[in-house]
């Protein structure tokens, strides 16, 4: 084999880094992201910035001579890093966590250098049948079935968006079968008034709109009726319309409530609908066997997503999507061009034949690094922490006069408002407004808000690697302290 002259591409490299100056400047941001993971408490979890700021600090246009990477930077340092929001911190509990891990970022790291796109089996034997393992591995882990076809996503939005078009497709092979023609213009799917948004958007994007998604009514704990399910059913199908989903959540947004899966299941298979599960915040408690009692009827889904960039330590971003009709999606999503087209062998899996994207990063590298680096006990004692400490914090707020809960508390995240004697509705919300911008102010912790039966509520979500026992009682005296000045 002949020799590359290094001479000759490195004299048409451009301002690409030679191999010492990239090492140098690798080692430099490896000990920035050591420092940064070893005291994220010392920065404030929200950055006192207001918008446009940082647009007023950055040219408005692109360089034309490049700079050296210790220009740059010390320009992150100094521009940018001001600037951002981390998600790491103990008192980041706000939304959901996804703060990630050392093994996850070391694993990026190793992504971004290769940088394989999965296209099909042949562009990246690697990608693909990693994708293969570590999605088996994590089925195995969360008590699902094994046979399902395991891929993963960017975000778990994408992934119910593949479920409503394989539900689609499913509902249109049905239709034919019947020698009928499925009309695209009349299709309906529902879920819970407390589902996330996301699905909704899948209906929009199949040029439904959102009114075709049904939001069904909620019971006391947040969760679905089921009995409100069936007559929104046998409504539509008496106005001639064509059911073709279902969506249940474990876990839903606003309060992680919990949808009755088994007895929805049950009315997916009398009328023959699909059944998508979103778990993507607490699917990973499925890990944990004396939290599985949540996910029963789950193993009946036709598709289920988990989000292991949220609770289970993977950076973002790593949404895991699976189905028990593969066939369906390849159905409605294989499209190969000559110049794609590969020789066939059983056991090559082609993902761009199961999604909308052709190209796929290798995003199972860092799955395979937090499984390794943790293995699943480990990552069962964090998870469990976490759920002890979010029943610890709603014993003191359910001892607590002048607080009260306004959710169960089933995983990991603690729904609360303060509640001052003789006080208004209208009154309570505007307190506790001003308490939440009163805790996130102090830069100390991040929380965030939701409308519960319309109360405006504070979430408190606890998934951070980093928060302890110590974080969440801090957090529970500055909130008592900041209501108690606002009385």
């Amino acid at each position: 084999m002949k020799t590359l002259d290094t001479g000759t591409l490195g004299a048409s490299r451009g301002n690409d880094l030679s191999p010492e100056e990239f090492r140098r400047a690798g080692h430099a941001i490896v000990d920035w992201i050591a420092d940064y993971y070893a005291h994220p408490e010392r920065q404030r979890v929200l950055p006192d910035v207001a918008p446009g700021q940082l647009l007023d600090k950055l040219p408005p246009s692109a360089p034309q001579q490049g700079a050296c990477q210790e220009e740059i930077l010390a320009d992150f340092e100094r521009l940018v890093a001001p600037h951002l929001v981390h998600w790491n911190h103990p008192g980041f509990m706000a939304y959901f966590a996804a703060g990630g891990s050392r093994p996850g970022v070391l694993a990026d790291a190793l992504a971004a250098a290769v940088n394989n796109v999965g296209l099909l089996w042949y562009s990246s034997p690697a990608l693909a049948e990693l994708e293969q393992v570590t999605t088996r591995w994590l089925a195995g882990a969360m008590g699902l079935p094994a046979d399902w076809f395991g891929m993963i996503h960017d975000t778990a939005s994408t992934a119910t968006l593949h479920a409503v078009i394989a539900a689609r497709e499913l509902a249109a092979a049905k239709a034919r079968q019947s020698g009928a023609e499925l009309d695209l213009n009349r299709i309906v799917m529902y879920t819970s008034e407390q589902a996330h948004s996301s699905v909704e958007k899948a209906m929009s994007a199949l040029g439904r709109g959102v009114e075709a998604c049904r939001k069904i009514r909620c019971d006391d704990r947040y969760a679905m009726r089921p009995d409100e399910l069936e007559r929104a059913i046998a409504r539509d199908l008496s106005a001639g319309l064509s059911p073709i989903a279902i969506t249940a959540t474990v876990g839903t947004t606003a309060s992680t409530g919990i949808d009755p899966v088994q007895e929805i299941a049950d009315i997916a298979a009398e009328h023959g609908l699909w059944l998508h599960v979103d778990a993507a915040y607490a699917g990973a408690a499925a890990v944990l066997p004396e939290m599985r009692l949540h996910f029963a009827g789950c193993e009946r889904a036709d598709s289920f997503v988990v989000n292991p960039h949220k609770w289970l330590f993977v950076q973002m971003d790593c949404s895991v999507f699976y189905t028990a009709r593969p066939e369906c999606l390849r159905s409605a999503l294989s499209q190969t061009p000559e110049y794609l087209r590969s020789g066939q062998d059983p056991r090559a899996v082609n993902y761009m034949e199961h999604s909308i994207a052709l190209g796929r990063r290798f995003r199972a590298l860092k799955l395979w690094f937090v499984l390794r680096s943790f293995g699943t006990e480990q990552l069962s004692n964090v998870l469990r922490e976490h759920i002890r400490l979010a029943r610890l914090l709603a014993e003191w707020v359910a001892q607590a006069p002048d607080f009260e809960l306004l959710a169960p508390v089933d995983f990991s995240l603690v729904c609360l408002r303060y509640r001052q004697e003789g006080a208004s509705e209208a009154e309570t919300d505007a307190a506790n407004e001003r308490l939440l911008r009163a805790v996130n102010a102090t830069g100390e912790f991040f929380l965030s808000h939701a409308r519960l039966e319309d109360r405006y509520t504070i979430r408190i979500a606890i998934g951070n690697i980093t928060t302890t026992e110590a974080y969440v009682r801090r957090l529970w005296e500055l909130l008592q302290g900041l209501a108690r000045c606002e009385a």
